[in-house]
């Protein structure tokens, strides 16, 4: 009967997205029968946004290298033994993506002689193709992307990485190294209930980033504590607004995932969760409101417009100048440093994240929710294992997540997040870390550190796409709008809301 309550739940999250895409029900419609099928429908921090070119300097380290020996050989050998075999992928399009799918065809196809059609298709479309394919046993794509939501929902659709090359040791990579890979990636995004569903590809991590000018004319040093990142937004705010550039810029669009994004910065690192280890929803308890009152004074150091700004509109506006300093995705970084396309080319410069002034542990969170300033979305390439030429695909993903590949996408990616270890601490990507250069690797070095010591993940519940943008979003959108009377009025009303819709 699982078997069968599965399919059911698989067929009806692929009927809902294809329904929305044809525009035969609402979204919320569609967000309600996902949550009842469980999963969660994330919004991308990357959807509509071009990724920065590529760093020069980083180009031309990795033109004067050569992939190892070794790795050529075993792509002869190993890859050479399905040329002829075509292998299909679907994902949503992220700077990552972009860059294995530019190396595909000269490092990978040419080689082996695979080839590999790679479908992108926005995010909703993923789920709906994965959703058919693993209901039916089809095998129509051989490697699945998945948001980090997903995995609970098809942990058995996926062959585990590590059982993988302990089982096929004939096909196994050169020193592939799986234990390189981010120990915080791996259990947070790429694991449910101890077991590996896929390998990390990509992980927007929400960084520090300030005008060095701005610091350095006015005197002020990175913030150490929540209450000096407010204090440096509010002198700047007040020294420089006259003139377009405020203290800080928020993704504080009304109803809009990004809004919930922003919030949950503030709300955890003042002691707050959205639940407790019972699963109430606890936004309106004595750290949430501190918190939310944080994110409004904050707001008073922002352009007017901020209510009309997702994560796309906060990007522009620090790349035009309107901010001295923010708190937000790191991918966003490589494009403020392009010289071609932004106004603060050179000038915004990465720092740790200030402490917590509180933090809850996740024990006391429910929904596997973990309280940190570092919000992540990150996601997973997966081998299904309904392909049809699984072996194949294994080799292509074993490539296209090595060590290799992905040093040489975080340099042409133009904001690719590094999964590995060793992608940090390759000499070609340190090389391209120079200061107002396209594509620049210059925050990488933070970026590890707030991996591995800072990072922030959201709930886990079937629900959660409709409690955080169709519920949160917008009452916090009335609640930054001035519509409630007290934080705590706005805060009461979105707990009551939220328990209702958990409780669904």
């Amino acid at each position: 009967m699982r078997e069968t309550n599965d399919r059911r739940d698989k067929l009806a999250i692929a009927k809902a997205t294809e329904a929305y895409r044809r525009g035969a029900i609402s979204r919320r419609q569609m967000m309600k029968v996902l949550g009842a099928a469980g999963v969660a429908l994330s919004a991308s921090p990357r959807i509509g946004r071009a990724a920065s070119r590529p760093n020069p300097t980083g180009l031309a380290a990795l033109q004067a290298s050569t992939p190892p020996a070794e790795v050529t050989q075993w792509l002869t050998d190993v890859g050479g033994q399905f040329s002829g075999t075509t292998i299909k992928v679907v994902s949503e399009e992220t700077p990552p993506s972009r860059a294995i799918i530019n190396l595909l065809p000269e490092q990978f196809e040419a080689v082996t002689g695979i080839t590999v059609e790679w479908e992108v298709v926005p995010l909703d479309q993923v789920l709906q193709k994965v959703s058919v394919d693993a209901a039916g046993a089809l095998g129509a794509n051989d490697i699945y992307y998945f948001d980090q939501a997903w995995v609970g929902r098809f942990i058995n659709d996926t062959f585990d990485p590590r059982e993988l090359l302990e089982t096929k040791p004939d096909l196994a990579y050169p020193n592939y190294a799986i234990d390189d890979f981010l120990e915080p990636l791996v259990t947070h995004i790429a694991s449910y209930d101890g077991k590996m569903i896929g390998l990390p590809c990509d992980v927007p991590i929400f960084m520090y980033f300030y005008r060095q000018d701005i610091y350095d004319t006015m005197g002020l040093t990175p913030a150490t504590t929540m209450q000096q990142y407010m204090d440096n937004a509010k002198a700047i705010n007040d020294e420089m607004s006259a003139q377009g550039t405020y203290g800080t810029v928020g993704q504080m669009k009304s109803g809009h995932y990004s809004l919930e994004c922003d919030m949950t910065a503030w709300l955890w690192s003042h002691g707050g969760s959205i639940f407790n280890a019972d699963g109430q929803c606890v936004l309106n308890d004595e750290a949430a409101i501190v918190g939310l009152d944080y994110m409004r004074t904050l707001q008073t150091y922002m352009p007017s417009a901020v209510t009309t700004y997702d994560w796309g509109g906060q990007f522009t506006a620090i790349q035009q100048g309107q901010g001295g300093q923010v708190i937000t995705w790191g991918e966003d970084f490589p494009g403020w440093d392009d010289p071609a396309n932004s106004q603060v080319s050179g000038l915004m410069t990465p720092a740790p994240l200030p402490a917590a002034a509180s933090l809850r542990t996740p024990e006391e969170c429910g929904f596997e929710e973990s309280p940190e300033l570092g919000h992540q979305g990150g996601s997973t390439y997966c081998l299904s294992r309904y392909s049809k030429q699984a072996d194949a695909a294994w080799v292509f993903l074993q490539w296209a997540t090595s060590a290799e590949t992905q040093a040489q996408a975080s340099i042409i990616g133009g904001g690719a997040s590094p999964m590995r270890q060793s992608t940090f601490d390759d000499p070609r990507v340190q090389a391209a870390a120079q200061v107002g250069a396209a594509g620049t690797t210059r925050h990488f070095p933070e970026m590890n550190n707030t991996i591995m010591n800072r990072m922030g993940t959201e709930p886990h519940l079937p629900q959660w796409p409709v409690i955080a943008t169709d519920v949160i979003a917008v009452e916090l959108g009335k609640l930054t709008a001035g519509q409630y009377a007290s934080t705590q009025e706005g805060a009461d009303e979105i707990t009551r809301l939220v328990n209702e819709g958990a409780a669904d």
